[in-house]
């Protein structure tokens, strides 16, 4: 599953692993390569590859077995370009590139994340504006929510303290399942939201624990995270059934937080005058809770 045994991420072979995966997903015709007889497997060949990159065989073998501990920028670039990695896959990339060597678990509780007075105040600020919003943290785990994003999705703080986190709800809570109009593209994208973050941070404990959790008990999880895609949100739309107020359909920003806390603020946003518009209204009003002024809870993280 590309978890190491300290619950972190071996960069080297996780390198490897991914080069594998995008290449094995690239049309060799698309990359330029003349069309051969009927190839045994997907995607370019790694002579193929290794030519595109300018990169002799034996080296890139070297590189995708595990067995090179280093990788220049250069040819990393070479090896983005011929398998023509979309910004998100570079980075991730470069980040699985540049990695120390996983780190020994640390021992003790990492401190709970929490945010700030400012980025608590701008969730009030959206729910009395009919927005659902919630904060994000490290390996999806659920900061912040306000009352409106409780209402629509799930009241994670009503929830044990380990089970507070999105990829979690996704593949493992069956609500989620009707929830989400969309739940496939949904459960891809939470998987490689999480590869993503496993890059960026590969010695966290938490997310090694939760990777193990989530492939020990969902099938869909195991088989996207095998693909090794990466994801980064920004914006996009999402389609809801809910069991209050039937069908509706939400545009999200995803905004980062400042101050390098590795938070993400998530706002929904419905087209003014539209049925998912009136249902946001009538979840409100259904949830009970004074928009105005019930203010945003910060979710304990245990």
């Amino acid at each position: 599953m590309g978890a190491a045994q300290n619950g972190g991420m071996d960069h080297i072979v996780e390198l490897g692993a991914f080069l594998r995966s995008c290449r094995g997903r690239l049309d060799p015709v698309a990359a330029g390569m003349p069309r051969t007889a009927r190839r045994r497997v997907p995607g370019l060949r790694r002579e193929e590859l290794a030519q595109l990159a300018g990169v002799s065989v034996d080296y890139y073998t070297r590189l995708e077995q595990g067995r090179s501990r280093t990788a220049s920028p250069e040819i990393l670039q070479a090896l983005a370009i011929a398998l023509r990695l979309n910004d998100t896959e570079h980075a991730h990339l470069f980040d699985l590139a540049n990695r120390r060597p996983a780190q020994p678990r640390q021992v003790g509780s990492a401190p709970p994340e929490r945010i700030s007075p400012a980025a608590r105040q701008l969730l009030t600020t959206l729910d009395a504006a009919y927005c659902p919003a919630f904060v994000l943290g490290r390996h999806t785990a659920v900061v912040a929510t306000n009352p409106l994003a409780r209402a629509l999705i799930a009241d994670f703080d009503a929830m044990p303290a380990h089970e507070r986190n999105q990829a979690r709800f996704v593949f493992l809570d069956p609500a989620a399942h009707t929830l989400y109009a969309d739940w496939e593209a949904v459960a891809a994208d939470t998987a490689a939201m999480l590869r993503m973050d496993a890059g960026r941070h590969p010695d966290d404990p938490r997310l090694g624990e939760l990777v193990v959790e989530l492939a020990a008990h969902s099938e869909c999880f195991r088989e996207y995270w095998a693909e090794r895609r990466v994801h980064e949100r920004t914006e996009g739309t999402k389609r809801y059934h809910h069991p209050v107020v039937g069908d509706l359909t939400v545009t999200y920003q995803a905004l980062a937080l400042p101050g390098g806390t590795d938070q993400t603020l998530f706002v929904y946003t419905t087209e003014p005058g539209s049925p998912s518009e009136t249902a946001l209204r009538l979840l409100a009003a259904w949830s009970g809770e004074p928009l105005a002024d019930s203010g945003a809870r910060t979710i304990p993280q245990k």
